[in-house]
């Protein structure tokens, strides 16, 4: 895993091109959200004051989309990047019980920061940054924070199984970008290269999605799925029992 303080995200220059291009660079970025809202929904929400882990969280946009359905909610926001979390902050000022924390997946997979137990750990679009090694070992802290009958959900990108496949898949992510750019009408280059950017990119260590969901199974969660997929893009996650 790169340090953090060494990778892109540590940059401000680069958080905020992400902010502002996430719509454009993220496959059926609604539907996600719209899909994590329902599992929250289905799974969670019965359950009043509900206390929520949100890794990697950037700038929040997780959580305040659960907010937006349960302000009940108790959070805990960790990220790497204090520009991040000054986004975050910004975003649900208006919110309460949410606590922001700045730290890498490496001091959480070292134990270096406190952690409660939590109804709801959730990540989006961070944990490929680690080696499968890494994953599992965040997955084992995951499942000893998280209360029985609690969930894990992952929205994150896998590496395809095979190079015939990820060659459709990430077709797939190209027609999505022009779909975009010409539903917005955006003209020039600037999104051309974002495929290319994203596999030369030695921040991610995308693992496949089987070696996650086996990986979840042995540590001992239980109802592990995919919860839905398009290309590399993917949610899955499981039930501590």
């Amino acid at each position: 895993m790169t340090e953090f303080n060494k990778s892109q995200w540590a940059k401000p220059e680069f958080t905020q091109e992400y902010r502002d291009s996430a719509d454009v660079y993220i496959v059926e970025r609604k539907r996600l959200l719209e899909t994590l809202n329902s599992f929250y929904k289905h799974f969670i929400g019965n359950k009043p004051n509900s206390n929520i882990l949100d890794l990697g969280c950037g700038d929040g946009i997780v959580i305040y989309e659960l907010l937006k359905i349960d302000n009940s909610i108790e959070a805990t926001l960790i990220d790497g990047s204090e520009d991040m979390l000054n986004k975050a902050k910004d975003r649900m000022k208006e919110f309460g019980n949410l606590h922001f924390v700045r730290a890498s997946f490496q001091e959480i997979i070292n134990k270096n920061i406190t952690l409660q137990r939590y109804d709801f750990i959730v990540s989006s679009l961070a944990i490929h940054h680690l080696t499968m090694e890494e994953k599992t070992a965040l997955f084992k802290t995951i499942y000893s924070h998280l209360d029985v009958d609690g969930y894990f959900l992952n929205i994150d990108v896998v590496l395809a199984p095979s190079d015939a496949l990820e060659q459709w898949y990430l077709l797939l992510w190209k027609q999505w970008i022009d779909e975009r750019k010409s539903f917005w009408g955006i003209e020039g280059s600037h999104y051309n290269d974002i495929i290319k950017r994203y596999k030369d990119n030695n921040d991610n260590k995308p693992d496949t999605l089987a070696a996650q969901l086996n990986a979840l199974l042995t540590i001992g969660f239980e109802d592990v799925d995919c919860f839905y997929k398009y290309g590399i893009f993917t949610m899955y996650g499981g039930k501590k029992g």
